[in-house]
C-alpha cells in the first residue's frame, strides 16, 4: 500500500481528519513520517484506524482501546473489559431517539446528560443511550407533573449521583481485590482466570444492583414514614400504612 497523505488516510478509513488527529494526541495513533511540511501515512495507520473502529463498534472506551492496542491489558483483563462494556446487552439509541421515546424534548434531555444524570455509553465513537432509558425519563416527568420543580430535582439527582459514584467505586474496588487479584494470582490458567473473571462479574452485577435499588425503596420508605409520624394528618399516615412494606420500612411486621 503507497503512502497517504491525511486526507487520503480519512477517505480511506471512513475518519475525519479532525479524529485521526485527536487519536494522535491521544496516543491512539502513531505519528505519521514527516518529508519536509508534508505528513505521510501508511498500511500500519490503516490497520490501526480500523482495529480502533472494531473496538469501538463494541463499546470500549478510547483509553481502554489505547490499553488494548499497546498491550497494557493482559489475557485475564481484556475479556472482563469486552464484558463491562456489553453489560447489559441491550439496545442502544441515539439522544434524539431516546428523546422522541420518552416523549422528551432534546434540548432537556440534553441538559440532564451535561449534568451527569444520564450517562451515555460509547458505541462507534458516538454516545448512546440504554433503551430502557426511556421508563427513566418517563419517572422523573412523572416527578414534575405532580408539583416538585425541576431545578429541586435536577439538584437532588446530582447529590444522588456523586453519593452513588462514590459507593460504586468503593464496589469495583472491592470486587478488585477479592476476586480479580486472588484470581490474577491463582494456579489457574489465563484463560481459565478470565472465564471465571467474566462469570463473577455478570453475577455480580445483577446482585449488587438489586441489593442496591432495594436498600434505597427501604430507607425511603422508612423516612417517609418517619416524616408523615410527625407532622402527617391521620388520613394521610391510614393512607400511607395501606402502601405494600410500609409498616416494614420502620422495623414492624408488615401486615
Amino acid at each position: 500500500m503507497e503512502d497517504l497523505r491525511v486526507e487520503e488516510l480519512a477517505r480511506r478509513t471512513e475518519t475525519s481528519v479532525d479524529t485521526i488527529r485527536f487519536y494522535q494526541k491521544r496516543r491512539l495513533l502513531a505519528p505519521p513520517r514527516r518529508e519536509g511540511r508534508v505528513a505521510w501515512y501508511g498500511p500500519e495507520h490503516v490497520a490501526r484506524l480500523q482495529q480502533i473502529r472494531e473496538l469501538q463498534g463494541r463499546g470500549f472506551s478510547l483509553a481502554v482501546i489505547r490499553r488494548l492496542l499497546d498491550g497494557e491489558l493482559d489475557a485475564i483483563d481484556a475479556p472482563l473489559a469486552a464484558a463491562v462494556a456489553d453489560a447489559g446487552g441491550e439496545e442502544l439509541v441515539s439522544l434524539d431517539e431516546l428523546a422522541a421515546r420518552a416523549g422528551v424534548p432534546a434540548a432537556l434531555l440534553d441538559t440532564v446528560v451535561q449534568e451527569g444524570l444520564l450517562l451515555p455509553r460509547t458505541r462507534d465513537g458516538d454516545p448512546r443511550f440504554a433503551g430502557s432509558d426511556a421508563a427513566i425519563l418517563t419517572a422523573g416527568l412523572t416527578l414534575l407533573e405532580v408539583g416538585l420543580p425541576l431545578p429541586s430535582l435536577l439538584a437532588l439527582a446530582r447529590r444522588h449521583r456523586d453519593a452513588t459514584r462514590d459507593i460504586a467505586e468503593e464496589a469495583v474496588q472491592l470486587f478488585d481485590a477479592h476476586v480479580r487479584e486472588p484470581l490474577r494470582h491463582s494456579s489457574e490458567s489465563p484463560a481459565d482466570q478470565a472465564a471465571q473473571l467474566v462469570d463473577a462479574f455478570r453475577t455480580l452485577l445483577p446482585a449488587v444492583t438489586t441489593l442496591v435499588a432495594h436498600h434505597f425503596r427501604s430507607v425511603l420508605l422508612e423516612v417517609a414514614q418517619e416524616h408523615l409520624e410527625s407532622v402527617g394528618e391521620p388520613a394521610e399516615l391510614d393512607a400511607a400504612r395501606a402502601e405494600p412494606g410500609w409498616s416494614a420500612a420502620a422495623g414492624e411486621a408488615a401486615p
